[in-house]
């Protein structure tokens, strides 16, 4: 996190806001006074709270929290992506070996890739030495390892079985990358047209149109309204161009830190749902993630209820949490999950009728992961359609920009030519 926070005259303590997760998955928040976030973070596990977001309570630490996480300055020492699948696979395998978990981690440690991954890794195994559980390690280090994470590990160590959970998460988390990774990969085309096109409209109105101006003024010639408009879009341009990037990326910024006000946050992720085609898109994966997540913890023995508790929190639109948290409820009074799921209009309806399946036959872990690997087929025939519509979509605006740009140019052009008459 930040370390730049306000501290106290006088001493070394600091001011944090903290967002927290109960062992029932209840979501706290609050404010706490302490020298470090490390402090801040054994506190809350001292209250048998879990750590989900430790940030500086000054004025300006959030807004500089969030411009450091845009422009790519954080330090955390957390494992990333890759770093974490090839973990997990890796410390599974070990344990399968028969290795012990001291031993297994030591190694890790000692051939990790990088200093932030060891360092990961080395305070995983000095609290494992100190007494406490492989789970409860996990938890003092919430910014790599999620609930569902620890959720799994725990189940394992309960079962005697943690080297199968292990792999069973090893695939939990390459299944999520990979599609982590088409949705990267679809958007790197769409992306670099976007840049490329903006790049040539900047050049044209603060380069290649100004050159022109002075053979207007010269000529006296009376420019068309579009001309008109083009040179003062290239002069406003060319003197708060880079005044307009700096404010893009604070309004950003500040947008971010909106979103965490919940009722924002619910309102923006029920309107991304409702979007045609993007809408479409993100209940697919959103119904893939929870459907795969769900499956796997019922796989590995930990109960209905408390499988929908760590599912909510790995799933990102807050709408689709808010539906999970209602399904939870519903189901510990008895209820149906898929009618409780299907009421809320947040999920595909292919999902809930499999899942009704599931509930009907006693196959609900099963089900659920069918259900799984059909909404990531249909998540990427899904992009393939976004693709198909956007791609087009942006290469007819941009070339009417740079058109109307020409053409405003080409008009102013033609008067002096017809005034030289």
């Amino acid at each position: 996190m930040n370390a730049a926070a306000q501290t106290d005259p006088g001493n070394s303590q600091t001011n944090w806001r903290y967002q927290a997760v109960s062992p029932d998955g209840t979501v706290s928040h609050g404010e706490m006074t302490a020298a470090t976030e490390a402090q801040v973070v054994a506190r809350l596990r001292r209250q048998k709270l879990m750590a989900v977001q430790v940030t500086p309570a000054t004025r300006g630490g959030a807004l500089r929290s969030e411009l450091f996480s845009l422009l790519g300055r954080g330090n955390e020492a957390r494992l990333r992506g890759r770093e974490l699948a090839d973990f997990t696979r890796k410390l599974a395998t070990m344990l399968g070996a028969g290795l012990d978990l001291d031993r297994a981690l030591r190694f890790l440690g000692e051939t990790a890739l990088n200093p932030r991954s060891a360092r990961v890794i080395d305070t995983l195994r000095d609290r494992v030495r100190d007494g406490d559980s492989f789970a409860s390690a996990l938890e003092a280090s919430s910014s790599t390892f999620s609930k569902l994470y620890i959720g799994l590990i725990r189940a394992g160590e309960a079962g005697g079985a943690l080297a199968d959970a292990l792999l069973h998460l090893a695939d939990l988390l390459e299944r999520e990358r990979r599609m982590k990774t088409t949705v990267q990969s679809a958007m790197i085309y769409p992306a670099v047209l976007v840049v490329a096109s903006v790049f040539s409209i900047v050049l044209l109105l603060t380069h290649v149109l100004p050159q022109f101006v002075p053979l207007f003024e010269e000529n006296g010639a009376s420019l068309p309204t579009a001309t008109k408009i083009v040179i003062a879009a290239g002069d406003f341009l060319t003197t708060w161009g880079i005044f307009l990037l700096g404010g893009s990326v604070l309004g950003i910024a500040l947008g971010r830190i909106a979103l965490r006000k919940p009722d924002l946050r619910y309102m923006s992720d029920r309107l991304l749902l409702r979007i045609p085609v993007l809408g479409t898109l993100l209940r697919e994966v959103m119904a893939a993630q929870f459907t795969r997540t769900l499956g796997t913890l019922m796989r590995n023995g930990v109960p209905l209820v408390g499988a929908l508790r760590i599912t909510e929190g790995v799933i990102n639109n807050s709408a689709g949490a808010g539906a999970v948290s209602e399904a939870t409820r519903v189901v510990r009074e008895g209820g149906s999950l898929a009618s409780s799921l299907e009421h809320s209009r947040f999920f595909p309806e292919t999902m809930t009728h499999f899942l009704k399946v599931g509930e009907e036959t006693a196959q609900l872990s099963a089900i659920a992961l069918k259900s799984a690997d059909i909404h990531e087929d249909a998540s990427r025939v899904t992009i393939q359609r976004l693709l198909a519509i956007l791609v087009p979509a942006i290469t007819i605006i941009m070339g009417v920009i740079v058109a109307g740009i020409v053409s405003a140019l080409l008009l102013a052009m033609l008067s002096l030519n017809d005034l030289a008459h």
